[in-house]
């Protein structure tokens, strides 16, 4: 049995569902916080069983009999979150667990000027000493990231936001399938992964000019200094430690962090991946 973690979730929800297209549901496991949100998992066959990384002692079940686990990381954040993704591989290691699997990030590091990135490194760390056979899968940045700011750039045409740098902008869907490759198939990857991302990186700068594009309208990118932009943020109602943590993705970016590509994630794939233009017409077509 193949076991998924936070399968209601925006990645964890698309893991399931091509997973589904590549093994029966009579093999596919999840646990989630809320069985009554996974009703709909369990009529297709799926077997739903409750777990709860900040309650690990009914984890066990929840993992009973599978062979590979997927641990999408805890979402909370610092010594917590790490906690957290400890504690589910512990319960992995318990239940008898052959591989486990974790959704790290590309530029994870116990550096990284985001904070995320010390949990991911902290937790492949514990993966690597843990005695599992493990792989860590190195996503690129979620492009639906921008979502958060789509809104007022329509609104408004600017695209007002601190300095950046490029990102490896990478959809959900590409890395929810290549997740339930490695799920369904031995021996596609192990250990940590190289960079699952697409092809290129984009700055906001190229961003802005994709959604012009779009949208028909000039859609300007306005670089605001950080306390310009957290006054602001916090002035809105954003509270202070949110803020701080978004900035540390800003000083990240215009670091280089995130501006790296790899081709294993379109490899896996076997097709082109997402694009940035692709996810931003359908993030607009949504809103």
């Amino acid at each position: 049995m193949i076991v998924i973690t936070g399968a209601t979730g925006q990645l964890g929800s698309r893991v399931v569902e091509r997973l589904l297209d590549r093994v029966p549901a009579s093999e596919v496991g999840v646990s989630v916080r809320d069985v009554d949100k996974a009703a709909s998992l369990a009529e297709r066959g799926v077997r739903v069983r409750a777990g709860d990384f900040t309650a690990p002692g009914g984890l066990p079940y929840a993992f009973e009999g599978a062979d590979r686990v997927l641990i999408i990381s805890a979402a909370i954040r610092g010594d917590a979150a790490v906690a957290a993704n400890k504690a589910a591989i512990d319960a992995a290691r318990t239940a008898g667990v052959r591989r486990v699997l974790y959704t790290s990030h590309q530029a994870a590091s116990p550096t990284s000027l985001f904070a995320p990135q010390h949990t991911h490194a902290a937790t492949e760390d514990y993966l690597t000493g843990s005695g599992i056979p493990f792989t860590a899968l190195r996503n690129g940045f979620y492009t639906n990231t921008l979502g958060y700011y789509l809104g007022a750039a329509l609104e408004t045409g600017r695209l007002a936001l601190p300095e950046d740098g490029p990102f490896s902008w990478t959809a959900h869907d590409d890395l929810a399938e290549v997740a339930a490759i490695a799920l369904a198939e031995d021996g596609v990857l192990d250990g940590v992964t190289p960079p699952l991302t697409a092809p290129e990186t984009l700055d906001l700068e190229a961003v802005a000019a994709v959604l012009s594009e779009l949208s028909g309208r000039p859609i300007t990118r306005v670089v605001v200094s950080d306390d310009e932009w957290r006054t602001a943020a916090v002035g809105g109602g954003m509270p202070a430690p949110a803020a701080d943590f978004t900035l540390g993705m800003f000083r990240a970016a215009r670091r280089g962090e995130f501006a790296v590509t790899d081709p294993t994630l379109e490899k896996l794939l076997g097709r082109p991946a997402t694009t940035v233009r692709s996810v931003l017409e359908g993030l607009a077509a949504g809103r």
